[in-house]
């Protein structure tokens, strides 16, 4: 299994209502200085709802100008729609982060 495909098998198990970062997932990968490369993967994801790359979002909560299926408009519309607040372009790490 390659790298992106264990990036997908890590975000599948996010669940809704939930979000993680790039830094988390390669932790979780044993790969702790790899979350360009887990955003790479994601940007290069071939199914968007099979794997749910919304649910990604930087360290302090930002959500990614440069999300890949829709830009950082749809990633906050799909976010809010799985009842994620998202204020100012932001999540409440504190609240929503998905604790392994």
């Amino acid at each position: 299994m390659n790298f992106n495909q264990r990036v997908y098998e890590v975000l599948a198990r996010v669940p809704r209502g939930k979000v993680t970062t790039y830094g988390d997932i390669a932790r979780l990968l044993g790969a702790p200085r790899s979350a360009r490369q887990v955003g790479w993967a994601l940007h290069n994801n071939p199914q968007p709802i099979v794997n749910p790359c919304h649910r990604v979002v930087f360290k302090d909560g930002s959500l990614s100008p440069a999300f890949a299926f829709g830009g950082i408009n749809m990633q906050a519309q799909l976010l809010q729609s799985e009842g994620v607040e998202v204020i100012e372009g932001k999540v409440d790490m504190k609240k929503y982060r998905w604790e392994v």
